[in-house]
């Protein structure tokens, strides 16, 4: 049996890969905009990285976790990355940026690993585009991170975005509200679903973020932590929602948006195209103040977002707002016999020096079968060399689009084409 890629995962041809370029161009020019620089880090980390930083009681570190040990060292674990916020924490630590800058604002896009069930939009293997900011707690910079992810979508041409917000509390407030969820789904605990009945003690937040129908209509009348929320908190939201009324930006409370993972405080929210349906969600993020402390640093309070890239393409396709394909002026050489062969490569070279797109023939065709090929890949020109062209010393370059063809000294033919296609 032909050896297959893995359950979950995806090849990108060519003609998928120009859409990729059309969203990540655009994706560096927003963070350009709103003063993000790139990182890059390792595609996998110690495993310790991801307990301390997500949350052993989250899916993501409990279930979905790619995680193995090298042959020389069995003590040794890591896991692939299943987001990146941690990595960049670590990142921020290691390198001590925190020493060099009062804040920093960095944008990643790489690949991410959950051992999740495959489904629309939703893989093993996945992409994210994202952002972080260490260094204020400023309710200014959490509303600069949401108007730069709706913005960004907005520019796509995506009209049916649902913003979604809300504020998760701190280590203040979050302990009393904590234990009045305990209270209230105690009671229910035998109808829950199993992870949430084992979330109740440890993290019943979470029920809160459960998809399963029962444990939703079982959540039904539960506290809200706006309720509880302390006045530093109170005070953190109430300006958030007045930045983002300031600009225009649409959105709606919701006090069950509680994410996924544990290291959030503060500020939660998601952008969700509906047309997705249950995998609506291409956006989403929070603030994190505690987690550069939890992983052994300086206190830092920080926010960010991560956008699955996946998703983002979908929607795209949903609403045919991904470009046509341009094809650029491109220029084949058509060589007959031996001697034109060596001088048509060195036009080629010639060309490719100017970052001119070329090609000539390598399979020893026909000059018909070659004026195929040429047709073939849309060539704007086609040069032609063959005996009598190099007795005169000249070229023939031919219009593909109008069949026109016109003379040239064979020393100028590179210095012709070059202008033709640079205009």
């Amino acid at each position: 049996m032909a050896i297959r890629k893995p359950r979950g995962t995806q090849d990108f041809l060519p003609e998928q890969i120009v859409n990729w370029h059309f969203i990540e161009g655009r994706m560096r020019d927003i963070c350009k905009a709103y003063g993000f620089n790139e990182i890059r880090t390792p595609v996998f980390e110690d495993t310790k990285l991801f307990l301390r930083g997500i949350g052993e009681t989250t899916d993501v570190v409990s279930k979905e976790m790619y995680t193995f040990s090298t042959g020389d060292d069995k003590e040794q674990s890591y896991t692939l990355r299943p987001e990146n916020t941690a990595s960049a924490v670590r990142a921020y630590l290691e390198n001590k940026v925190y020493g060099k800058e009062a804040l920093t604002k960095w944008y990643y896009m790489g690949s991410m690993f959950r051992h999740d069930k495959p489904q629309a939009g939703r893989y093993r293997e996945f992409h994210q585009f994202g952002a972080e900011v260490l260094g204020s707690q400023s309710p200014v910079v959490d509303s600069e991170v949401v108007c730069m992810v709706v913005q960004l979508l907005k520019d796509f041409g995506l009209t049916e975005l649902n913003v979604e917000v809300n504020s998760v509390g701190c280590p203040t407030c979050r302990p009393a509200y904590r234990q009045k969820l305990i209270e209230f789904f105690e009671p229910k605990k035998e109808q829950l679903c199993s992870d949430c009945q084992e979330r109740l003690y440890k993290n019943p937040l979470r029920i809160l973020d459960c998809k399963n129908e029962t444990c939703k209509a079982l959540s039904v009348g539960a506290p809200e932590i706006h309720e509880h929320l302390c006045e530093e908190c109170h005070d953190h939201f109430e300006e958030l929602k007045s930045l983002l009324n300031a600009a225009n930006i649409q959105y709606n409370l919701n006090p069950r948006l509680v994410r996924g993972l544990d290291y959030y405080t503060k500020t939660a929210f998601e952008v969700q195209y509906t047309p997705l349906g249950a995998q609506s969600a291409v956006a989403g993020g929070g603030r994190y103040d505690g987690l550069v402390e939890e992983l052994d640093g300086p206190h830092t309070p920080a926010i960010g977002f991560a956008m699955g890239m996946e998703r983002l393409l979908l929607a795209l396709e949903k609403q045919n707002l991904l470009p046509e394909s341009v094809i650029e002026p491109s220029v084949f050489v058509v060589a007959l016999g031996d001697a034109a062969k060596v001088e048509a490569f060195k036009i080629c070279q010639t060309l490719r020096n100017d970052y001119v797109t070329v090609e000539m023939d390598g399979q020893g065709k026909s000059m018909k079968a070659q004026l195929k090929y040429a047709n073939k890949i849309n060539a704007k020109y086609v040069i032609i060399l063959g005996d009598d062209e190099l007795a005169n010393k000249q070229a023939i370059i031919r219009f593909m689009e109008t069949s026109e063809q016109e003379t040239v000294a064979l020393e100028s033919v590179s210095e012709r084409i070059t202008s033709l296609v640079k205009g």
